[in-house]
């Protein structure tokens, strides 16, 4: 008999199955059985299966037609041989050392489930998963989800092993519907006695961006939108039954996850939405506590609560008005002793309209250059999406501060009044904001001699007072729009180094520079820059990318002509971008990386073979690129 059964289902992964396949052949715990299910495929997934499970006896394959994930498992259940069950989906990776650490886990502990922490595969980049990172931080032996909040999250059923024993004695099966895993990963870890919390990585979850590619990506079409929300009714019942302490925690969770996919699924069918759909969002709604409630921000709270009042039509115009920015309810305040602060919206009663703990600056910075040696900056700093008219006049503060030792440099303290403006957004469009105009300037003059010499980080950040309201934060702004970054200046040798973070915050970096770059530009699809080393040294050196999100690296050649240099990157060769965005560092590699200063004010944007770049200056002054 095998120690362990692994289940997979699949339905057209012919590109993924076989290094899923492979993934779990590699495993160190060798004595398993793959039980594959075919779910009615209609591309070459099932000869991929053929071909491998020819070369490895451990494999089997079961076709079906397409029943469902949920029934697939069901079979591959019955199927199973082994002391322990294991499920992978076709489409996804599993680390060699997976399986034998989870069961070794529940061999040492006894436990009934082990799981382990989980990475996000995009491409080849992986990425911690976020319903992970907080719930696998920690190792934990024969701990429970009662004693063990975070696990609230862990509501997928491929990042565990669990004993056949356990899994026979709750009688535990798929319903046969899609999101057929969330009630059945619960249901396990509130009847397990015990439960093994691993923090090494034992899934690759992968995320597919072709289109359709999975049952997520298919969110907002009827019958997905019914399977969420009837597998979020189960699973709030077995909470309410079976651990009631702990349906808050999944009730944020619900509220700010599958109830954003329902609004906006219903708010796009609006007033010819089936009304079957809108009963089983108001079912779970009914039984949301206040408390949970109060945890989404004012406009998720308002849409969700015209979707619980079934007013569908004007669901869909506040959904509109949202989406596009026009959504710009006024804040005001009550109460003397301890102020509270609530959102004005016609729909919104008084019990749901707090804001008080969700208050936070949106700052902008709309110009910044250097005038007769002091850097002179004015930007605009709005209260999060809200209409801030009865706050009328307020101090606005900006200050530099320097992260490691504190030290502050004030920069202005004025009065400012609340002014509507149309604001430019990095997709070319405006929207109307409501904010508050400051302005400032930094004399480097007033920074000391050992400020200077500890060639640190000073972070642009600004403070509003009034009302009994004092809010502070980091000037930022869209990392694609003006403003310019102003050249560096140099005072008693340290270069003051304007700059701005990938996620667009301002600050003055102090540093010196053992190569400067002085130009560079795109020309037909090459990034060219040039620039100069203060000592070559001996080696030949090379230019090194390196990305920020997983340390990747990529390498050209420089040209050396004395102590000047000359580099070009082919921007179609770079690999592409994972996400939204990807942020490469420019280093020039001599045995010892360094970070050339760049001088230029300027910044080039470049489309090459439908990718679009942006090369700019990093938080440190170096060059940096991007895409998206």
């Amino acid at each position: 008999m095998p120690v362990l059964s692994v289940i997979v289902p699949f339905h057209n992964v012919e590109k993924y199955i076989g290094p899923c396949l492979d993934s779990i052949a590699a495993q160190t715990q060798a004595e398993l059985e793959v039980i594959c299910v075919d779910d009615g495929s209609a591309d070459g997934g099932p000869a991929v299966v053929e071909s491998i499970l020819a070369q490895d006896p451990r494999i089997t394959l079961i076709r079906q037609d397409n029943h469902g994930v949920g029934h697939a498992r069901n079979v591959g259940v019955r199927h199973a041989g082994g002391a322990y069950l294991a499920f992978v989906d076709g489409d996804d990776v599993v680390p060699r050392d997976a399986f034998d650490r989870l069961v070794s886990s529940l061999e040492d502990t006894g436990s009934d489930l082990a799981c382990g922490n989980v990475m996000r595969l995009y491409r080849n980049l992986l990425v911690p998963s976020w319903a992970h990172r907080e719930a696998f931080a920690r190792p934990a032996k024969r701990t429970h989800i009662t004693r063990h909040p975070l696990l609230i999250r862990d509501r997928m059923l491929w990042n565990k092993v669990y004993r056949r024993s356990f899994w026979d004695r709750l009688g535990l099966s798929f319903p046969e519907r899609m999101y057929e895993d969330q009630p059945v990963a619960m249901a396990a870890h509130i009847g397990a006695r015990t439960v093994d919390v691993l923090a090494k990585v034992v899934y690759h979850w992968r995320h597919r961006d072709e289109p359709d590619a999975s049952i997520t990506q298919r969110r907002l079409e009827p019958g997905n939108l019914r399977d969420r929300l009837l597998s979020v009714l189960q699973t709030a019942d077995l909470l309410a039954c079976g651990a009631p302490k702990l349906k808050p925690d999944f009730d944020r969770d619900t509220l700010d996850i599958d109830m954003a996919v329902a609004v906006e699924a219903l708010a796009e069918m609006g007033g010819s939405a089936d009304p079957g759909l809108v009963d089983l969002a108001v079912r779970y709604l009914d039984g949301v506590s206040r408390e949970a409630w109060q945890s989404l921000p004012f406009e998720q709270r308002l849409l969700v609560h015209l979707l619980h009042e079934r007013r569908l039509d004007e669901l869909a115009g506040v959904h509109a008005q949202a989406g596009d920015g026009r959504l710009r309810p006024r804040i005001g305040s009550a109460g003397l002793l301890r102020k509270r602060w609530y959102g004005r919206h016609p729909s919104m009663p008084g019990h749901l309209s707090e804001v008080s703990g969700e208050l936070a600056l949106q700052t902008r910075l709309v110009g910044l250059d250097w005038k007769d040696g002091v850097l002179h900056g004015s930007g605009r700093v709005a209260v999060g999406r809200f209409d801030v008219a009865e706050l009328r006049r307020v101090r606005v503060r900006t200050y530099l501060q320097e992260r490691v030792t504190g030290d502050v440099v004030p920069l202005s303290d004025e009065e400012s009044l609340p002014v509507w403006e149309s604001v430019e957004q990095e997709d070319g469009g405006r929207l109307p904001e409501h904010a508050f105009p400051f302005r400032f300037a930094f004399d480097p003059g007033t920074l000391s001699r050992a400020q200077l010499a500890r060639h640190g980080h000073w972070d642009l950040r600004v403070q509003l007072r009034g009302h009994g309201l004092r809010l502070d934060g980091r000037v930022a702004g869209p990392r694609w729009l003006p403003p310019l970054m102003p050249v560096p200046r140099r005072k008693s040798g340290v270069w003051l180094v304007p700059a701005r973070n990938a996620k667009g915050a301002w600050g003055v970096r102090l540093r010196t520079a053992d190569a400067v770059i002085g130009d560079y530009r795109v020309d037909g699809g090459e990034l060219l820059f040039s620039g100069e080393m203060s000592d070559v040294g001996d080696g030949e050196p090379v230019l090194r990318l390196q990305r920020r999100s997983d340390g990747e690296e990529m390498y050209f050649p420089v040209a050396l002509a004395g102590q000047d240099f000359h580099a070009r990157v082919p921007l179609a060769d770079i690999d592409e971008r994972v996400g939204h965005e990807s942020w490469w560092e420019v280093v020039i590699d001599q045995g010892t990386a360094i970070r050339p200063l760049v001088r230029t004010r300027q910044r080039a944007v470049a489309t090459v073979d439908e990718r679009r770049f942006l090369i700019d200056r990093g938080e440190d002054g170096c060059l940096l690129l991007a895409e998206r």
